[in-house]
């Protein structure tokens, strides 16, 4: 298996749902283990941009998800966001790479200056000490200037800012092909196979001879 086997996958407050939760199908086909956590924010915005409901507390959360996603038990492990005891609270038992998906840009500022005031924030600081794959895909426009510095902070220190901004070398056809390009990218910079989105030049056939 290539790529991590145990990934840690939050999702804050911003816009892009779509992007978490089909993050959290793709590796669920690839057969990771996830550990799921879940801003209040996040599930605000999961309501208002999806037909997503999901339960507010964290057993009922994996059982859902479990099913939505057609994992196996226990598959996909659903953490409260005061849970201290929960593995990605470790760097001992933590998972070997960590993705927010959406990241608010006040999870960004978080993470960029250490607070740990919740378990995601937690678990992102974990993943920065332990020099363990830490990839953050902020969804806002436009950047401030405190949003780049924060960006140029967490890049220098190892984490990966990958931008829900996806491309149309592929010629997309849905919003769904939207989605996919940044998760395939996602997918990619973690090492995990995917055959969403073609690499650059696949699909090139026209010779200039």
């Amino acid at each position: 298996m290539s790529g991590p086997e145990r990934i840690t996958l939050a999702m804050t407050g911003a816009s892009g749902a779509q992007y978490g939760l089909r993050l959290l199908d793709c590796l669920v086909q690839e057969e990771r283990e996830v550990h799921f956590l879940i801003s209040k924010a996040a599930q605000l915005v999961m309501a208002t941009e999806t037909d997503v409901a999901l339960p507010a507390k964290p057993q009922a959360m994996q059982a859902f998800l479990t099913e939505y996603c057609g994992a196996a038990a226990g598959q996909i492990r659903v953490f409260g966001q005061n849970d201290w005891m929960a593995p990605p609270a470790s760097g001992s038992s933590a998972p070997n790479a960590m993705v927010i998906c959406p990241c608010s840009t006040g999870t960004l500022s978080a993470v960029a200056t250490g607070a740990c005031n919740n378990l995601i924030e937690r678990a992102a600081d974990v993943a920065l000490k332990e020099r363990r794959p830490l990839v953050l895909v902020p969804r806002e426009a436009p950047f401030s200037s405190i949003h780049l510095e924060n960006m140029l902070k967490l890049s220098n220190l190892g984490a990966v800012i990958l931008p829900a901004a996806p491309g149309f070398y592929h010629q997309p056809q849905s919003v769904e092909d939207l989605v996919d390009f940044v998760v395939a990218r996602i997918l990619n910079t973690l090492g995990i196979p995917q055959d969403m989105l073609p690499r650059w030049g696949e699909q090139h056939l026209v010779s200039d001879e």
